[in-house]
């Protein structure tokens, strides 16, 4: 059995800086195990698969150890073999996930604009086990669906934080944002999850749905700009639309080839 594999750089215009992904078409799900071992095999931040289903496309995302439930990057990268390498006639692709609802990827131009859930965010009181794992403490915590946000003062305090990842696995969440004020940007921030297998993760759409709506309300303005400070780097133009999320930036095209199963 060949299965056609992809690989998009995401959140960039620059092959090598984003986030790679790795994209699987399939004519139907193959088993959950099946998924997992490619997802393993690549070992990238994400693997994502999809499905025609009618109109639009199931979709599923793994990191290398587990599924989850929402993947930005992947969801764009998606997106970009779809319009660039399958012929998708349009300019906007439904997505729906079995997790997540439905998503929507709209091509404007060389951009694609993710339209996501907000996540919805609860502050917690201040605890020195925050700082487990990192070399300085947050000095504001949220909760998320899914993950913690932890803020910070500034663009240079992001920069020199330096996780420790075994620690860091003992946060009971899927990952920490870390985030602050911009010095280009109205926000950077960076994404630790080695709980589900990816220690750094270059830059995480995900991550901007709880990113969005807390700086939306701290600057005062439903649209912003961002960076995620990854070695690789990766860049978003963000929307608050109500209890939905517009993350936008490009790709592109890394390989394509065949998987032998």
């Amino acid at each position: 059995m060949k299965i056609p594999i992809y690989q998009v750089d995401a959140f960039t215009n620059e092959r090598f800086k984003g986030n790679p992904a790795a994209v699987c078409p399939v004519d139907s799900w193959l088993p959950d195990e099946v998924m997992q071992s490619i997802a393993a095999e690549n070992n990238l931040a994400e693997t994502a698969f999809i499905v025609v289903a009618g109109a639009q496309y199931e979709i599923r995302w793994f990191t290398p150890t587990i599924e989850v439930d929402l993947c930005g990057h992947a969801t764009l990268a998606s997106a970009y073999v779809l319009f660039h390498e399958l012929g998708f006639a349009g300019d906007q692709i439904n997505f729906v996930s079995h997790r997540s609802g439905p998503l929507t990827v709209t091509r404007n131009g060389s951009v694609l604009a993710l339209n996501f859930p907000v996540d919805t965010l609860t502050e917690l009181p201040l605890n020195p086990e925050f700082a487990i794992g990192l070399s300085k403490a947050p000095r504001t915590v949220f909760k998320g669906k899914t993950d913690y946000l932890f803020v910070y003062d500034s663009e240079e305090e992001i920069l020199a934080l330096q996780p420790d990842f075994e620690a860091l696995k003992t946060h009971q969440v899927r990952g920490i944002i870390v985030s602050a004020p911009g010095e280009t940007t109205d926000f950077v921030s960076r994404f630790f999850g080695p709980a589900c297998g990816v220690n750094e993760d270059p830059v995480t759409g995900s991550a901007h749905t709880t990113l969005t709506p807390y700086w939306a309300s701290v600057l005062g303005k439903t649209e912003l700009t961002a960076r995620q400070l990854s070695q690789r780097t990766g860049s978003l133009s963000c929307k608050l639309l109500g209890d939905r999320v517009e993350i936008a930036g490009e790709a592109v095209l890394y390989l394509r080839g065949e998987i032998e199963i």
